[in-house]
């Protein structure tokens, strides 16, 4: 089987580790190859940024990430078990499981892809955005806040949880939406079925000033928003294919990430 290493040459220890992945993946009898295209599997090594670079460089590749970063939700591999993760290829003990993935675009205009999530927000000022929400072209309800987190399952675990959201597991059909410091204490996240159309208008505050909004797809600054103008979001065509090794159990990944199981003050 040919694999190849997508590394994240600005960690050190990525360049460092690289050599004797090589050398151990040759001596399982795996083919390592430059030509990441051609890959079989593509292990992105450095942390969960690296995966977000692979899956948008590469189409269609089926990617395991070996975690060098901190939490690594989507890496999940640690450094401690990079052999074992070698091993199980080359034995072929894995599966590939598809992602959900979101597309942005203006009306008219090419989309954008997001396998984390979208942010929609205010930018350069201390006002909130006033953010007007339709769902399949029917009016849903109208934020005033920083912004909105419109996450997959994958990313309800990154920015979205950090503004409050739910946590998804990644098989589930649905998308979240989490306003990002709303200005009224009843508005809450709200989780929707993933095949729904979400447009978000710009709109201006009582006193006629529009905000200028940012949208930003998996952390790039990819549209920006005047008054009165819209995105879609939308599921996308396509998926992400994430490498789950055999034994990879979503709950102990949770639960070690997020700390769930730690006693505290017990």
């Amino acid at each position: 089987m040919k694999i190849g290493f997508y590394v994240n040459t600005a960690k050190k220890n990525a360049k460092a580790a690289l050599k004797p992945l090589t050398e151990k993946a040759y001596a399982l009898g795996l083919v390592v190859t430059e030509n990441l295209s051609e890959c079989e599997v593509l292990i992105a090594l450095g942390g969960d940024g690296t995966i977000l670079r692979a899956v948008h460089e590469f189409n269609n590749a089926n990617i395991l990430g070996f975690n060098l970063g901190g939490l690594g939700y989507l890496s999940s591999v640690g450094e401690e078990d990079f052999d074992t993760a070698l091993k199980m290829l080359a034995a072929g003990d894995f599966k590939v499981t598809p992602r959900t993935m979101l597309e942005v675009k203006k009306p008219g205009e090419s989309g954008f892809i997001a396998l984390n999530d979208i942010v929609i927000m205010r930018e350069m000022s201390g006002h909130a955005a006033i953010l007007e929400t339709e769902v399949n072209g029917r009016a849903a309800t109208r934020y005033m806040a920083d912004g909105l987190v419109v996450a997959t399952p994958t990313g309800s675990t990154a920015y979205s949880l950090a503004a409050g959201g739910p946590v998804l597991l990644a098989d589930s059909p649905v998308i979240a939406v989490t306003p990002i410091n709303p200005h009224a204490l009843g508005v809450r996240p709200i989780v929707l079925n993933d095949d729904v159309s979400l447009t978000i208008t710009s709109r201006r505050r009582v006193n006629g000033v529009a905000e200028h909004i940012g949208v930003y797809a998996d952390g790039e600054s990819v549209i920006k928003l005047g008054c009165d103008e819209s995105i879609e979001i939308v599921k996308c065509a396509r998926t992400a294919n994430l490498v789950e090794l055999m034994g990879y159990d979503p709950y102990k990944v949770l639960s070690r990430k997020l700390g769930w199981n730690e006693r505290r003050g017990v």
